[in-house]
């Protein structure tokens, strides 16, 4: 059976942490920033895990992080 493939894009938007989960970036935070309030954009910054919900389409797009 052939090796199972990381996801591209997944590899390049998360990185599991040594506890087990997995962090991520902020969305909306990349252009038409003007329209946003300062405390919107403060508040975008810096990372985030991942909601418990979605841990079950990280591992199957991350094969060979034990998750």
């Amino acid at each position: 059976m052939p090796k199972m493939k990381t996801k591209s894009s997944a590899k390049k938007r998360f990185r599991v942490r040594p506890g087990g989960t997995v962090k991520r970036g902020q969305a909306f935070k990349r252009h038409i920033l003007t329209k946003k309030t300062t405390k919107n954009k403060r508040h975008l910054r810096g990372i985030v895990n991942v909601h418990e919900g979605d841990m079950g389409s990280i591992a199957k797009m991350l094969p060979s992080a034990g998750l």
